[in-house]
């Protein structure tokens, strides 16, 4: 089968884009896992699938798969970039929504960048002391489409993302499913730096926008920041996460950022 692809990046966390919308195109754990290969592959940190909407509550849908092959039901800069595909490949300039396993995910444009509205934050845990290799961690944790784990560190740039990362990520206090892990550093000039281990990918990744903005929405509730967040990503990339905050909880939550095309191109699977 010969696959006509997008690749896509969104503030560095990069993506393999298909159009599914007839239907063709079945996809083993196998397949999407070589497709996302950086050596035999096209390579990307997940795959998606532009598919009809299912419900009849949004526009269209995507299937959203991690680089291994697994599923996975939300991802920010993915949402991002899905937009802009959509938009490029249909014409459709006004805003719309879309269905993904996390729920209707709305997306508008300005120009390159794309604001996505995201599901309603939930699980929301802070001051948790979760026991480690090298002693008890203050861990806190949200769930912003996918799981994440927080801890706030001096310096991210020292930070054991992969050794930390890896740990957590799988720690019993995170079962059964685990969760992707955040390392987050306060800024000087108010907003934040984030470097993400992510579920799925096993790694550390250049962004991830559902991490961006739990670590926006902790680092509001424990270091009262206010909205919007503006966060550095690993990638060097700038996200914005606008919030509406009351009584503990979170509403009308929104990201934004870059999302770029790379190239276009086809493969055999």
């Amino acid at each position: 089968m010969l696959l006509e692809f997008t690749k896509m990046n969104g503030a560095g966390n990069d993506f393999i884009l298909l159009d599914n919308r007839a239907g063709t195109i079945q996809l083993t754990p196998d397949q999407i896992a070589r497709l996302c290969h950086r050596q035999r592959g096209i390579g990307a940190d997940g795959l998606m699938l532009l598919v009809p909407a299912r419900t009849g509550r949004a526009d269209w849908a995507w299937d959203f798969f991690n680089n291994d092959g697994s599923h996975a039901d939300m991802c920010g800069n993915g949402a991002r970039c899905f937009a802009r595909y959509v938009q490029r490949l249909t014409g459709q300039n006004r805003a719309f929504t879309f269905e993904t396993g996390a729920g209707i995910i709305q997306a508008a444009f300005q120009g390159e960048r794309v604001t996505v509205s995201l599901t309603q934050p939930k699980d929301l845990r802070l001051h948790e002391s979760v026991p480690l290799a090298q002693g008890p961690a203050t861990i806190h944790s949200l769930n912003t489409g996918v799981p994440h784990a927080v801890l706030f560190v001096p310096d991210a740039d020292q930070a054991m993302v992969q050794q930390w990362g890896q740990e957590i990520r799988r720690h019993a206090h995170f079962s059964p499913k685990g969760t992707n892990v955040n390392f987050v550093q306060r800024l000087p000039e108010g907003g934040i730096r984030v470097r993400t281990y992510e579920r799925g990918v096993e790694g550390e990744t250049l962004a991830c926008g559902t991490g961006v903005t739990a670590s926006a929405l902790i680092a509001a509730s424990v270091h009262q920041l206010t909205s919007p967040v503006q966060v550095r990503v690993q990638g060097g990339d700038h996200l914005e996460v606008n919030f509406d905050q009351a009584n503990g909880s979170f509403t009308n939550v929104r990201l934004t950022g870059p999302a770029d095309f790379v190239f276009t191109g086809q493969i055999e699977v």
